[in-house]
């Protein structure tokens, strides 16, 4: 999609609702680890998942936000209104001063709608790495096998009172899920579209190795158990 904003604008009304059961703990414990002393700068700060309970923790959070919808739902929480936001595209890292730990979570690396917008990405990150920081990543690990003939179709959530049903289509060739998400209930029909563009673990090591970063560390998940080429992966890296 061309507007950087449209997903968070279109998604943030509901977006906590929606991803209520994503607890934040493990991620918070293991950023501000690497954070140390040092600043944290987060890509795509939403509406402050990660953020403000890193920021409880001591670390001095500032976050890149697309979305201004995203970003009023942040400030309206407790400790969401004193984290610094720039507002703009998060591939452009627009941003003064070096930060220890620059991280983007939950996949929304996979929103910038190319691999050169991708790239470009993490080339800006490692500009503004301190000396000794981290760019740190969390995301899926692409599952083809999901997709009958290249699409899906998956029933999220029945109750008397609403309806969950998620629509998608898989680009193979362009690495591509175009996916509808449809909430139906009081209200009535709503639409939440969403878009991504996956990287595959080794496309992100390479894309990394042209930014000038190196992969220091890969986990399974924000426990540092084992990664298994499946599921997801929290992958860190490291200036060369």
């Amino acid at each position: 999609m061309s507007d950087p904003a449209f997903y968070g604008d279109t998604w943030a009304p509901i977006y906590d609702e929606v991803f209520t059961h994503l607890d934040p703990t493990a991620a918070v414990e293991v950023l501000a680890q690497l954070a140390g002393t040092g600043r944290a700068l987060e890509l795509g700060i939403g509406t402050g998942r990660v953020a403000i309970p890193l920021a409880a923790r001591g670390v001095a959070v500032h976050g890149i936000e697309a979305s201004q919808a995203m970003v009023d739902r942040m400030r309206a929480k407790p400790g969401g209104a004193t984290i610094p936001v720039t507002l703009g595209d998060f591939a452009q890292v627009a941003v003064d001063g070096e930060y220890a730990l620059i991280y983007v979570v939950f996949s929304t690396l996979y929103g910038l709608p190319t691999q050169s917008a991708q790239l470009a990405c993490l080339r800006n990150a490692a500009a503004r790495l301190a000396p000794g920081g981290v760019f740190v990543f969390e995301g899926f690990v692409p599952d083809p096998t999901r997709f009958d003939g290249n699409q899906r179709v998956q029933v999220n959530r029945v109750d008397p009172t609403r309806l969950d049903l998620l629509f998608a289509r898989h680009d193979p060739v362009h690495q591509r899920v175009t996916s509808q998400h449809v909430i139906a209930g009081p209200e009535g029909m709503r639409l939440f579209p969403v878009e991504v563009r996956y990287v595959w673990p080794s496309e992100l090591d390479l894309m990394g190795q042209l930014a000038g970063l190196r992969l220091r560390e890969r986990w399974g998940d924000w426990r540092r158990g084992p990664y298994t080429g499946s599921g997801g992966h929290v992958s860190i890296y490291e200036r060369t």
